[in-house]
């Protein structure tokens, strides 16, 4: 009795005392349900833009590639084993009928992405067979032929040094030209974390812009840091190309005209380009 008694009183005074020392923490604190929230990350800034005008563009062009090369626009499509129709072309883009005057074809299986121009070759990437092809820039002659450990490829640009390559990660490839080694890796990020899906690219004045695959956001991305400073939202083209055009699928394609400051944008199967104009 007196040990059971004796540890009861021990166990009473326990709980006192810890009772005492909680409302001594609550005092202190001025409140005793106070809580400490996480501040939040600070949202994309949104990139607002107008359109300028738009041009056709070929409903059977399943776009994977967008640039302006000596003034015109040129642009790469892929083939998907769905669309045994579908080509894998790469040449200048008639703006008048969006027709593609074909300077380059591949075989169907390998699906044909993006490609970029440098030192008076052309580049072309392939999507899941781990290689690119090489061309001369006037004649489209095949010269050479490389290979990637990356598993898929999907969109390039140029610094005007490297070749730039995404791959469909958070990850932008730094390559160099000459030895087609990977010479810096550049993860991408925004206020949630990595940027998945980086798909076709442009580089204009220090900054990369991407589209995210399935999605129809334009992403401003720093090379230096790899973060997101900016984004466009383009739905509303979106949902004008599919009233246009039933089969159109999503948005990929971008290309920079430094002659008129204007991009031009499209998307797979979309029945236009849109020429849109903002501060950048």
């Amino acid at each position: 009795m007196y040990h059971k008694t004796f540890h009861f009183l021990n166990k009473a005074f326990f709980i006192f005392s810890l009772i005492t020392v909680l409302a001594a923490c609550s005092d202190s604190s001025g409140s005793a349900n106070t809580t400490t929230t996480a501040p939040k990350a600070e949202a994309i800034p949104a990139i607002n833009y107008g359109v300028q005008k738009y041009f056709a563009h070929d409903t059977t062009s399943y776009t994977e590639g967008l640039l302006f090369h000596n003034g015109m626009l040129f642009e790469s499509t892929g083939s998907p084993d769905q669309m045994p129709d579908i080509r894998s072309l790469v040449g200048p883009v008639d703006l008048t009928n969006g027709k593609i005057n074909k300077k380059i074809e591949i075989n169907h299986a390998l699906f044909g992405e993006g490609i970029v121009f440098l030192n008076n070759k052309l580049y072309q990437l392939t999507y899941k067979a781990k290689k690119g092809f090489v061309y001369d820039a006037t004649t489209f002659k095949l010269i050479d032929s490389f290979s990637f450990a990356n598993e898929e490829g999907w969109g390039l640009t140029t610094d005007g040094t490297s070749i730039i390559m995404s791959d469909g990660t958070c990850n932008i490839s730094y390559i160099n030209p000459a030895n087609y080694k990977v010479t810096k890796t550049l993860r991408v990020t925004d206020n949630e974390g990595p940027v998945m899906q980086l798909n076709e690219l442009e580089y204009v004045n220090g900054f990369l812009y991407a589209n995210i695959y399935t999605t129809n956001f334009i992403v401003k991305i720093d090379t230096q840091s790899g973060r997101v400073v900016g984004r466009l939202d383009c739905t509303s083209l979106e949902k004008e190309a599919r009233a246009r055009y039933a089969g159109a699928m999503e948005m990929n394609g971008i290309a920079y005209d430094s002659a008129t400051r204007i991009f031009y944008v499209t998307g797979k199967m979309w029945p236009n380009i849109y020429a849109i104009s903002f501060p950048h």
